[in-house]
């Protein structure tokens, strides 16, 4: 239950704001037709763009995820999902093979609370901190989550190949599609990292005043 708690934001935010990028790709497959109802993606554009107003906005999903779920109970639903995900990277040590994706993912997760803390710390003396690093912060939180499940899928590939499955091609492409998203997808948590670091002081710097158009 803690963790469907704690998953809850990052599930309505990430996942929306992610599907309207592959839906972005999904389109340029079809080159100047991409946006013509015939083909479907249209429609598909429509109904992922949408899905980030049904789900409260972005933003909203970040400063719950940050400031209730993580910081409200002082890091305890972030310290359970992260055990779980460390119990699982344990269990794989040995196995060469998943190697290089377990020791990534451990990895994240321990700079995951680094993060978190070093949030912590700034709000102390900054409230302005928590909103600032909310939204980085919940996309940093996707993209390791999202990283776990493709290394269980990736584990239960093999499993499935090793008994002999015959459909080869399904299962090999999940591990080739985890492998990239290790590599090309993964590796995104470095910017957002940056920003997390660059505190609040470059968002709050403009007054209020000077937002407004005249």
């Amino acid at each position: 239950m803690r963790n469907l708690r704690f998953l809850t934001p990052i599930v309505k935010a990430f996942l929306t704001e992610t599907a309207q990028e592959a839906t972005s790709y999904g389109m340029q497959v079809y080159g100047g037709h991409g946006f013509i109802k015939e083909w479907g993606m249209e429609q598909l554009a429509r109904d992922t763009r949408i899905c980030t107003m049904y789900e409260g906005t972005t933003g909203i999903q970040a400063v719950d995820l940050l400031g209730r779920k993580v910081m409200g109970s002082n890091g305890e639903l972030l310290n359970v999902f992260v055990q779980e995900v460390r119990d699982y990277c344990n269990s794989l040590r040995g196995n060469a093979q998943f190697s290089a994706w377990t020791n990534a993912l451990s990895s994240h997760l321990d700079e995951w609370q680094q993060i978190t803390m070093d949030i912590g710390k700034a709000a102390a003396s900054n409230p302005d901190e928590i909103g600032a690093a909310s939204v980085d912060y919940l996309m940093y939180s996707g993209y390791v989550t999202v990283a776990y499940f493709w290394l269980k899928m990736a584990v239960k590939a093999q499993e499935q190949l090793d008994a002999g499955t015959t459909e080869t091609d399904f299962y090999k492409s999940k591990l080739l599609t985890t492998g990239f998203y290790f590599d090309r997808l993964l590796t995104r948590t470095r910017s957002l990292v940056s920003a997390i670091h660059s505190g609040a002081d470059n968002l709050m710097a403009m007054p209020e005043s000077m937002f407004a158009i005249e």
